[in-house]
């Protein structure tokens, strides 16, 4: 009795959750739709509702994205395979793994705080892109070691076993045995932490994101505007066709995550099919 109460129970509350998700997406889908044109995307940011556009604040956070993952990626995987693979299980491993689990659920306004003081001010890089970047990359990169230590601790010691005892060294085994069988869940924690990077605002707005910039970023030291920054904006204006922006600027931001999804899921799903034969 009781197994089928909480049954029942799990139930109504995916239910819930699905059911007010998909409200939310269509109120937002019946706002924004009928605002989404070419010139919504090839606009710059305006004071007149229907001449705004979202094309620097989309060139903006392709760019802080992009540098975001060039920093974080190669730092939290190798330290994800250094703790694991590497690391002696002393006291001081287990304190550190214990507070980079910590910080993985650090609320972001924090992470902007500590990049204003370290990146803005210390190292005087200003409202860049790079100072931006710097600080998503301490946002994600415990996302990105956690799930790295987890998928690696995944792949069962017997084929590490075989591989030494073939003669292999240790690095041929981790990059190739481990690495492999690993990849799935490695990709999969890169796609949380990009999903979560993508949608940060509090932390962009600390370290000095501007609302309004007329021109594409050149180059790490050019200041900038990203999409949820546009978004938080227009939603503060009073006038309802800012709010209707908001609602577009919402599926874009949407659209993108689920296509930065899609194709990581196409290429874990590729490289399972590669390793299994």
């Amino acid at each position: 009795m009781k197994d089928r109460i909480f049954r029942i129970y799990a139930i109504a509350c995916t239910a819930f959750a699905l059911i007010m998700l998909a409200v939310l997406l269509i109120d937002i889908t019946i706002k924004g739709a009928t605002r989404l044109n070419w010139s919504f995307f090839t606009n710059l940011p305006s004071r007149h509702p229907e001449e705004s556009g979202i094309y620097t604040a989309l060139a903006g956070m392709v760019a802080l994205l992009l540098f975001t993952l060039i920093i974080a990626l190669p730092i939290g995987i190798m330290a994800g395979i250094y703790l694991q693979e590497y690391g002696k299980k002393n006291r001081l491993t287990r304190f550190v793994e214990i507070n980079i689990s910590n910080l993985a659920g650090v609320p972001s306004v924090i992470y902007g705080i500590l990049g204003l003081q370290v990146f803005v001010r210390m190292a005087g890089l200003g409202n860049s892109i790079l100072a931006g970047s710097l600080t998503l990359s301490l946002l994600i990169m415990p996302i990105i070691i956690v799930s790295t230590r987890e998928a690696i601790k995944a792949v069962p010691d017997s084929l590490r076993q075989a591989a030494l005892g073939l003669g292999a060294t240790k690095w041929q085994t981790i990059r190739r045995i481990v690495l492999p069988a690993s990849f799935g869940g490695i990709m999969t924690g890169i796609i949380l932490s990009t999903s979560r990077a993508i949608g940060e605002t509090a932390p962009l707005i600390v370290v000095g994101a501007l609302a309004y910039v007329p021109f594409i970023p050149e180059g790490p030291l050019d200041q900038y505007t990203s999409l949820p920054i546009q978004i938080f904006n227009w939603t503060s204006r009073p006038q309802q066709g800012f709010i209707i922006n908001a609602a577009a600027g919402i599926i874009v931001l949407l659209l993108f995550t689920f296509i930065l999804n899609g194709i990581a899921i196409y290429l874990r799903n590729k490289w399972y099919k590669k390793t299994n034969l």
